[in-house]
Order: structure tokens, then sequence, then C-alpha cells
């Protein structure tokens, strides 16, 4: 059986990396334009993904 990310798995994973660069940014506050960056990017990515393929 092929698995393939789905709609759940999405939303799952923002909360989560959101938390983690949430943490980075306390830590380490003058990378905070590189952490929303990588995000916009990837969540930009995983959105326009379907209609790459």
């Amino acid at each position: 059986m092929e698995t393939s990310m789905t709609y759940v798995d999405v939303v799952t994973i923002q909360p989560l990396i959101a938390l983690i660069f949430g943490i980075l940014i306390l830590i380490m506050p003058r990378l905070l334009n590189y952490f929303i960056a990588l995000y916009l990017i990837f969540v930009g990515v995983l959105g326009l993904w379907p209609q790459l393929g």
C-alpha cells in the first residue's frame, strides 16, 4: 500500500515546526528572519506540491 502525505499530516507537522522555531527564536533571537523565511518556504512548497506533480 502506497503512503502519501495527507492534509492531516500537514496539519500535524505545522504546529510542531512552529513550536520548535519558537523555542529556537527564544534562544537565538537574531536568527528570527531565517527561521521565518525557511518556515514560509516549507509551507509554500507543501501547499504547491500537489500541483507540481
